[in-house]
């Protein structure tokens, strides 16, 4: 067992500075902002999955054409774009950052809201949204049957606006991105590991978020798209992780309005929200103990972590 652990610290180790030091173009700044913007605790079952992704899902940004399963999408953009815009008429996106709802609590996408953006989820990782089928009927029935898109929601950036560099915690899946109402723009762009990419309307690209990325919307117009999370193709033995991190991922679902589903992650969030809070306050009125307190939750997470990785390396072993 001491041997098992001490080749995993060993093997997290190599996988944090993989990811930090070698892995595509772009390159952190600081070791320091790597740990803060790139959820470094994932690395090693995240570098897992990508030795197990299959050849079209291996770049940042992946040939869009190689995924025929997601074609109907792309022949049904203005079904899906005249539903988007139906929700933002009656102002059902500013209803999802109203902080007395359980939307607001999102463990995955909280930066959404720093910066001013906004979301109407559709499905997410085994489950639909009532509010999706009750206000976007085609939209779910489209990605009803389409078994690789394991969540979606239309994403709201306002104008002069952004997301600063950061990459998403868990390897289980690949983003896409559709364009419904966009300001055509090359200056409303998306930069995933040092390459650009401008969102236009009835275009899609899909890209591997766990490669830096960031966001700016330099226009005066807002931009809506459709965001799916599709399945990362893996070889046989990568379904393995996937089993692992969509059971993860679906403990994050969070509500639209009243009657949607609250994942267990969402309510813990809203529980802990004040407690949060004050923790974070911390760093202005004692640094040294929010500096313990920080080191002491990343260690319990990482040793948890291995506990896992443990676990699933004994299931071969």
């Amino acid at each position: 067992m001491l041997l098992t652990m001490a080749a995993l610290l060993i093997y997290t180790g190599l996988s944090i500075t993989y990811v930090y030091a070698f892995r595509g173009d772009a390159r952190w700044g600081t070791f320091k902002e790597y740990s803060r913007k790139a959820w470094p605790i994932f690395a090693p079952l995240n570098c897992l999955l990508y030795a197990f992704t299959t050849k079209r899902g291996q770049k940042a940004y992946p040939d869009v054409e190689d995924f025929s399963e997601l074609d109907s999408i792309h022949a049904n953009w203005e079904v899906i774009r005249d539903e988007a815009q139906a929700l933002l008429d009656t102002g059902y996106f500013e209803k999802t950052t109203d902080t007395e709802s359980g939307s607001y609590y999102d463990v995955g996408f909280r930066t959404f809201f720093k910066y001013g953006w906004s979301k109407f989820y559709l499905k997410w990782y085994g489950y639909t949204h009532e509010s999706g089928k009750r206000l976007c009927p085609k939209t779910v029935a489209l990605l009803q049957d389409i078994p690789m898109v394991k969540g979606a929601m239309f994403a709201l950036l306002p104008a002069r606006s952004e997301l600063t560099r950061h990459s998403d915690p868990i390897a289980v899946s690949l983003r896409y991105h559709l364009g419904l109402i966009t300001p055509n723009s090359d200056d409303c762009y998306i930069n995933v590991d040092g390459k650009r990419n401008a969102w236009r309307d009835g275009v899609a690209f899909i890209f591997d978020e766990t490669y830096p990325h960031f966001v700016e919307n330099n226009t005066d117009e807002r931009r809506l798209i459709l965001m799916c999370d599709i399945a990362r193709p893996t070889h046989t033995l990568g379904r393995v992780f996937h089993f692992f991190y969509e059971r993860l991922a679906g403990l994050t679902v969070v509500p639209n309005l009243e009657g949607d589903k609250r994942g267990f992650a969402n309510r813990v969030f809203s529980s802990l929200a004040p407690t949060l809070a004050r923790a974070k306050a911390l760093k202005t009125t004692n640094l040294s103990l929010y500096k313990a307190l920080k080191l002491l939750v990343n260690g319990s997470l990482i040793l948890i972590l291995l506990l896992i990785i443990s676990g699933i390396v004994s299931l071969f072993t």
